[in-house]
């Protein structure tokens, strides 16, 4: 993930290539942010494909799980 991303977005958590031969073009993340705070999945999901907008001209797949820091406690939690 970009500088930028990480800037505007806050931590990244985890990026895993999930291609079938790890060719760089399927990838799953998880992003944790406050930016995510009080944001519906659809809104957070748009925040980090803007950001990632040039990088996902490139991918065939992009998964992604966005966080806020609390959820990302009660997740690791459980």
């Amino acid at each position: 993930m970009g500088q930028d991303c990480n800037y505007q977005l806050g931590r990244k958590k985890e990026v895993e290539d999930t291609s079938s031969n790890r060719c760089a073009a399927s990838f799953k993340v998880l992003i944790v942010s406050p930016q995510f705070e009080g944001k519906p999945l659809l809104a957070r999901h748009r925040m980090v494909n803007t950001c990632l907008a040039e990088e996902l001209k490139e991918i065939h797949a992009f998964e992604q799980k966005t966080l806020t820091p609390e959820q990302w406690e009660k997740q690791k939690a459980q």
